[in-house]
């Protein structure tokens, strides 16, 4: 986990974001991506899940190995970081359908703390 912030305007982008949500984000314990709204996998679980409509992030753990996912959780967000819903990876898997959140700004202190 890393003691360094990782985004400079992350509660510009998402002031409704929960506090621990934030801070797992930040820390790098968690990560978040945008939902690619456009993708038929997305549309699928959608009509699934009509909850999930309206969500532009998801946050998840980058840690968990490919055979651990079906115990993973996702939460879905709207544009404001307001939680919308969760989902199990054992029914769900997020492949296809994220993209970078190009909104939020990577802090020069984090940049400058990974590289190699």
């Amino acid at each position: 986990m890393n003691t360094v912030e990782k985004y400079n305007n992350i509660e510009d982008e998402l002031p409704n974001l929960l506090k621990v949500l934030k801070e797992a984000i930040q820390s790098d314990f968690l990560d978040i991506k945008l939902v690619d709204n456009s993708c038929d996998k997305y549309k699928s679980e959608c009509s699934r899940c009509i909850v999930m409509e309206g969500a532009k992030y998801v946050v998840f753990s980058p840690y968990v190995k490919k055979e651990d996912h079906k115990y993973e959780q996702f939460i879905f967000l709207d544009e404001t970081g307001k939680t919308l819903c969760h989902a199990g990876g054992k029914d769900f898997e997020l492949y296809g359908m994220l993209k970078p959140c190009i909104n939020l700004e990577i802090t020069e202190e984090y940049r400058l703390s990974n590289e190699i």
